[in-house]
């Protein structure tokens, strides 16, 4: 997580180079209270990431030069914005392409046009999120603990470690690198294991009342899960499918 900024309002960054559309964004979200910096190209829009600290990315796909796809891997690959909430705009309506940019790091995803009303809802969703996730030290060993032994800032499932304070997994005694909502997911479905829970019990639960992406977002994410912790992805024992229903975990 990003280290606490002093109290004021929060600052976002918005990457587009369509000068009114972010005029027209910057002004929706200064009259909501926000501070704005912007930026036009992928170039700057890292260059102002970097020095701005925002405490909230809204990047568009489709930029001169460096895309928005390579923009957001590199932020994810630099520590004061590894977790720094991303919403991708993008003017394609393909499914591919909102897969790929929650696949390199976002968060969140808008398709042009959108409305004011929809994407304040989003930035204000991740500005929570991203306020009340934890942020300290530790993580426990590697061992079996009981549940009812378990710390309250620890989870323990089988292999799994997961410490909510540090928001760090560690897996058969190897580190994770997970990504935000990654995190969150795999936490939600643990503190809730043996439960079946829906794709829209998880959209509601992880991403928060207000999403408004769709039931594909929670297959990308469980996909990615699975790849970084089962042993066999495409025969998971941890997150299992439970066919027109949704997932559950089992340990």
């Amino acid at each position: 997580m990003q280290t606490s900024k002093a109290a004021g309002p929060r600052k976002i960054l918005v990457v587009d180079d369509e000068a009114v559309l972010v005029d027209t964004i910057a002004y929706n979200l200064e009259q909501a209270g926000y501070r704005v910096v912007t930026a036009a190209d992928g170039s700057s829009a890292l260059d102002a990431a970097r020095s701005e600290t925002p405490d909230l990315i809204i990047l568009d796909l489709m930029l001169p030069g460096m895309d928005g796809l390579e923009v957001c891997r590199q932020l994810r690959r630099e520590s004061n914005t590894a977790t720094t909430p991303i919403v991708m705009l993008t003017a394609k309506s393909d499914e591919i392409d909102k897969v790929v940019g929650l696949e390199v790091g976002a968060d969140d995803y808008v398709t042009k046009p959108f409305g004011r009303r929809e994407l304040l809802a989003r930035v204000r969703a991740l500005l929570r999120r991203a306020e009340y996730a934890p942020n300290s030290e530790g993580l426990g060993d590697t061992g079996e603990i009981p549940a009812a032994r378990q710390p309250r800032n620890e989870l323990a499932a089988g292999p799994l470690r997961i410490d909510l304070a540090g928001r760090r997994v560690n897996c058969r005694g190897q580190d994770m690198e997970l990504q935000p909502k990654q995190f969150d997911l795999l936490a939600y479905l643990v503190r809730n294991r043996g439960t079946v829970l829906t794709r829209d019990q998880l959209l509601h639960n992880v991403w928060g009342y207000d999403y408004a992406g769709d039931t594909r977002t929670v297959d990308v994410h469980v996909r990615w899960l699975r790849e970084k912790l089962e042993e066999d992805p495409a025969n998971p024992k941890m997150i299992q499918t439970v066919r027109g229903v949704g997932y559950v975990f089992r340990w």
